[in-house]
């Protein structure tokens, strides 16, 4: 069973910020990355992620997806 739980370093211990569903003398693994605090704040929404990725491309892409990915291949089959 995977968790991801963030949690606050005190210089000694971690003290997770939401309860761990697990029993006391649980072995776990734990891989420690570090999340600024404007991070864990203020996730971005994908909306968010995608305009700031500042992609170019036609204005009907939503519209004809299939056929700028498998343009020869859409046309084969016509």
């Amino acid at each position: 069973m995977i968790q991801i739980v963030e949690a606050v370093f005190d210089g000694t211990t971690l003290h997770p910020t939401a309860p761990l569903d697990l029993e006391a003398g649980t072995l776990v693994r734990i891989t420690v990355e570090s999340v600024s605090p404007e991070t864990s704040a203020n996730p971005k929404s994908f909306l968010q992620t995608a305009k700031s990725l500042h992609l170019q491309g036609a204005p009907d892409w939503s519209a004809n997806l299939d056929h700028y990915l498998y343009s020869d291949a859409v046309q084969e089959n016509v």
